[in-house]
């Protein structure tokens, strides 16, 4: 799941709960992305001006009483993890994912874009929105798991139903072979286990998704077709859940998580 909002939920998270230091948890998110920006405010009143560097950014917020953050995984017609307005959930679904950043008096969106300036520039530029002051409506993390390993079983047995499973096995054992090898975990330093466990999963699976989706239906009837992307978008859904609730982790009490 290649997420730039990801690291910024789960690096900042632990930059405030007191597991890692202000420069760490920057150096993270910016070896995943590169130079990370806060753009220009539309439609807001929080005092930024455009351009402002990751680190000077997240004091301004912890100024403001910054005190967590929440990964948002949205797609049309399932806008998880967010809470409105318009213009916030319109932005965080076209790029198919945000943050939400709980402050002292109020919420605001975080919505990641590409920035790329010259041949050799390539970071992160970030739009905040003014968001609804309420919680978004995320399962736990008990909760989420479970639906992911039911669905996992689940959607392995239609695929086998309509005869797609071979189609796409090869890339799918290649992909999954690579992930203990490369890249970095999905969380930070101070989410409990059981987190690291689900991110990972849910990080595994969605390259399932990816590449099952939607090259791999050759030979198939039209109900097959139908049947087999229905399967597809609800491991995605079960997956996007898994994700967000994974990243709210390190915010719940032991024991609750």
């Amino acid at each position: 799941m290649h997420l730039t909002s990801a690291p910024l939920v789960a690096w900042g998270n632990a930059w405030l709960t007191g597991h890692v230091g202000l420069d760490d948890a920057v150096d993270a998110v910016e070896r995943r992305s590169g130079p990370n920006l806060l753009g220009t405010v539309p439609a807001s009143d929080l005092p930024f001006d455009s351009d402002v560097p990751l680190r000077a950014a997240l004091i301004q917020l912890r100024g403001l009483g910054l005190s967590a953050f929440r990964l948002a995984l949205p797609t049309w017609g399932d806008p998880l993890g967010l809470v409105g307005p318009k213009e916030l959930n319109q932005a965080a679904i076209e790029a198919g994912e945000g943050a939400l950043v709980q402050l002292t008096d109020r919420q605001m969106g975080l919505v990641p874009s590409v920035d790329r300036r010259g041949s050799s520039y390539v970071g992160v530029s970030w739009t905040p929105y003014r968001a609804e002051d309420t919680r978004p409506q995320v399962p736990s993390l008990p909760e989420a798991e479970s639906e992911m390993k039911v669905t996992l079983v689940q959607v392995t047995q239609t695929l086998e139903g309509v005869d797609d499973v071979a189609s796409f096995a090869p890339a799918v054992h290649r992909e999954l072979g690579d992930t203990g090898s490369r890249g970095s975990p999905p969380l930070a330093h101070g989410y409990p286990p059981r987190a690291h466990r689900v991110a990972t999963q849910a990080e595994r699976l969605s390259k399932v998704v990816r590449l099952a989706d939607p090259s791999g239906a050759r030979g198939l009837n039209v109900h097959q077709m139908n049947t087999r992307a229905d399967a597809l978008r609800r491991l995605d859904a079960a997956v996007r859940r898994a994700m967000i609730a994974a990243h709210a982790a390190v915010l719940q009490p032991r024991g609750l998580g």
